[in-house]
C-alpha cells in the first residue's frame, strides 16, 4: 500500500539529488522502510475493519469475538462466536456483502482500497475444504475422460481456492470465464 499524504516538509525536487552512494544503498532501505510501513498499513487496515465490524456486530445485536491479523500480506478479520451463521449466510452471500461494506469503511478512512478478507465462524476456512475436494473431483474428471469440465458460478474467493487446488496439479489447467455473479472455473487438460 502507497502512503499518498503530503508529508510535512517537502524538499523542492532540484534539492533531491543523492551521489552515487546513497544510491547503492537507498534501494535496500527503501525497501526495508516499504515492507514496515506496509505492513503496518496492513494492520491499521484490520483494525479499522475490526472496529468496523464490531459495530455493525453490536447494531445487529450477535456476540462474537474478534481478532485482527495480517496474513500472506492481507488484512483479515475474524469472527468468532456461536449463533453466527445468519451472518454468513446462504452460499457466504452475507459475509461476501459485509466484506464489501467492511471494505467500502477501510477505503472511507485511509482513502485506499483494501485486500481485507472477513471470515464468520469459520465459513471459510471450511469452504476452502470442500472447494478443494470440487478441485480435485474436476480435475481426476478431466484426466479420466480429457473434456473440460465447467464448474457452477463462483466467487471471487471461491475461485481462488479452486484455481490454486487445480494449478498444483501437473497436466491440468484452470481459468475463469463468463461475468459477475456468473463467473465460473473452466478445468481442462493442460496445454
Amino acid at each position: 500500500m502507497t502512503d499518498t499524504s503530503t508529508p510535512p516538509s517537502v524538499e523542492p525536487a532540484e534539492a533531491v539529488v543523492a551521489t552515487a552512494d546513497e544510491k547503492s544503498e537507498a534501494p535496500a532501505e527503501a525497501k526495508k522502510s516499504e515492507s514496515v510501513a506496509s505492513d503496518s498499513d496492513l494492520f491499521r487496515q484490520s483494525e479499522i475493519a475490526a472496529d468496523y465490524v464490531e459495530g455493525l456486530l453490536d447494531i445487529l445485536d450477535y456476540d462474537g469475538d474478534i481478532d485482527e491479523l495480517v496474513s500472506a500480506g492481507r488484512p483479515m478479520v475474524e469472527v468468532v462466536g456461536d449463533r453466527l451463521q445468519p451472518l454468513v449466510g446462504q452460499r457466504g452471500a452475507t459475509l461476501e456483502a459485509m466484506q464489501e461494506l467492511t471494505r467500502l469503511a477501510i477505503f472511507r478512512a485511509t482513502g485506499s482500497p483494501s485486500r481485507l478478507l472477513l471470515d464468520i465462524g469459520g465459513y471459510r476456512a471450511a469452504r476452502r475444504k470442500e472447494l478443494a475436494a470440487v478441485g480435485r473431483n474436476a480435475v481426476e474428471k478431466v484426466k479420466e475422460h480429457g473434456d473440460p469440465v465447467r464448474l457452477e458460478p463462483m466467487s471471487a474467493f471461491e475461485r481462488k481456492c479452486v484455481h490454486d487446488v487445480v494449478n498444483a496439479i501437473p497436466g491440468v489447467q484452470s481459468e475463469s470465464e463468463g461475468v459477475e455473479p456468473n463467473r465460473r472455473i473452466v478445468v481442462r487438460v493442460a496445454d
